[in-house]
């Protein structure tokens, strides 16, 4: 296969070499050395990396804060990925076609004020794959006064379901309604969900849809990636047949061949967005974490096409892939299929699969950050444009480690300021130029902000009505595109409250 990379021992950044067509295009970002760099850190990327890690901190972090929130809803298994919708710009799809656009109104399912809230749970629709993980996405007004309570069985319908007078909305699910033969029969992935397991979801806000990052058979298994419409359903009207809106395992590769190598061979824990294909063809392109530390790259229109090989970022499968709780007890996190765990009463709960956080800067070059969680730190990994005209596809350049004592289990990132009014690059994963980012610790209930060399700014400990979260756990973070409010998922139960399930905290911004 004539792919754009070759194999190389001890060479260039990630072990790889570019092949030299005419047309490549390289402009590698300048990366400084910071203080507490340490030469035997890591390794896995090779001696380019190994130069280029840096200790956020120094040393010197600022004291530890608490900030005080207030839950927005309950009732949510495995709260993961989270964001707020944002509007979607004009020129774009769902702003400009009248179907599209009316589930973005007031009070509808993609309104812009509302949430998107990843959930292990199907909350009883029907199950489109019995052989996979259930998984939703629920639309949540975050504006009441008073928490709101899932109810655990309001998606029996299987379709767009509403309650607690549109509250809550079922924006999409494992279920038959969602699948992706719904718009796309002649698909490979036709009968893909757009929804299980979810883990982590980027919005194309400037002339696109909605991404979800899954794993339907936990994390040492396929994963899959997916387009979603405002009803939910994988996209309508295609530019590839072949994939229609669901990206799965090796089947959804660009044809006849990759530029480079790359796959969902295991389960997708990461997603951003990485605007407009290089190739100019004007179509989306987003970046998915797997399980095994590799990056891949999905073209609405090509498929599939890596980026950089496994153990790129730390793996987070098997064993080495659990973070333990304080006591020892290596059950926070599953690495594959759904293992249950008992919590002190002996029920049998399942626990949430690790994830991967991933933000994107675009200026002054494209730096992908993606969140480390087992190993307590952040790669950043610059990506410039390489391949034959007519395929340019996102290419790693160089990379370095953040390391900080402020980083405890970081699972998820969000930008400080959300870049919402580009219309190639608006996403909730991407920030504005110059933007720090917050990181969401779930190791210790805490968001470190933090500045794009890695320097620590704040830190804040999460707490409910002035207590801590007690065995409660955050477990993703997003920001509103007005710099006001940021919100966490919880996974467990907040002390003083019935739910065991896992929920919404809503914060201000700092």
């Amino acid at each position: 296969m004539n792919t754009l990379y070759s194999k190389l021992s001890g060479s260039s950044v990630f072990g790889f070499r570019a092949v030299a067509p005419a047309a490549l295009i390289v402009g590698i970002l300048t990366l400084n050395v910071g203080c507490g760099s340490n030469p035997a850190d890591d390794g896995a990327m090779g001696e380019s990396e190994e130069a280029l890690t840096r200790r956020g901190d120094c040393g010197h972090l600022p004291a530890t804060k608490a900030i005080d929130g207030r839950v927005v809803a309950t009732g949510i298994p495995g709260a993961a990925a989270i964001t707020q919708v944002g509007q979607f710009l004009a020129g774009g799809p769902v702003h400009d076609k009248p179907a599209l656009a009316a589930l973005t109104a007031p009070g509808k399912v993609l309104d812009p004020a509302r949430l998107l809230v990843g959930s292990t749970s199907n909350f009883c629709a029907p199950k489109a794959n019995t052989d996979q993980a259930e998984g939703a996405y629920l639309s949540i007004d975050p504006t009441g006064v008073r928490a709101i309570d899932v109810p655990s069985t309001f998606g029996t319908s299987g379709l767009q379901a509403s309650t607690l007078a549109g509250a809550v909305q079922l924006y999409t699910a494992q279920s038959a309604n969602f699948i992706n033969g719904k718009y796309n029969p002649a698909a490979v992935t036709a009968k893909q969900a757009s929804v299980s397991n979810p883990l982590a979801v980027s919005i194309n806000n400037g002339f696109g849809r909605v991404w979800s990052a899954n794993a339907p058979y936990g994390l040492e298994a396929p994963g899959t990636s997916s387009i979603d419409d405002p009803d939910g359903r994988p996209l309508a009207g295609a530019p590839n047949v072949l994939t229609g809106g669901v990206y799965f395992d090796d089947v959804t590769g660009r044809q006849p061949s990759q530029v480079v190598p790359g796959s969902l061979a295991f389960g997708a824990v990461g997603t951003a967005f990485l605007g407009a294909s290089p190739d100019g063809s004007t179509r989306a392109v987003f970046a998915v974490i797997t399980a095994d530390g590799s990056i891949v790259q999905e073209h609405t229109g090509k498929g599939i096409d890596g980026i950089a090989p496994a153990g790129t970022v730390q793996s987070l499968l098997g064993k080495h892939g659990l973070l333990s709780d304080d006591d020892g007890d290596d059950r926070r996190f599953h690495g594959g299929h759904d293992h249950g765990h008992h919590d002190d009463d002996g029920r049998g709960e399942r626990a949430p699969s690790l994830r991967a956080g991933a933000i994107v800067a675009r200026a002054p070059g494209i730096t992908l950050f993606v969140s480390q969680p087992r190993d307590r730190s952040i790669k950043a990994i610059s990506l410039v444009v390489g391949g034959p005209v007519g395929s340019e596809v996102y290419v790693p350049s160089a990379s370095r480690v953040i390391r900080s004592a402020a980083l405890d289990e970081p699972v998820d990132m969000a930008p400080v300021g959300v870049d919402s009014t580009d219309k190639i690059w608006a996403a909730n994963t991407t920030l504005e130029a110059g933007s720090d980012f917050y990181v969401c610790n779930r190791g210790n209930n805490t968001i470190v902000r933090m500045h794009q060399d890695g320097t620590v700014v704040a830190i804040r400990e999460v707490r409910v009505g002035g207590h801590s979260l007690g065995s409660a756990r955050i477990n993703g973070i997003a920001s509103s595109p007005d710099h006001a409010r940021v919100w966490v998922t919880y996974t467990g139960r907040l002390p003083g409250m019935h739910d065991r399930e896992g929920g919404v905290i809503q914060l201000a911004a700092f």
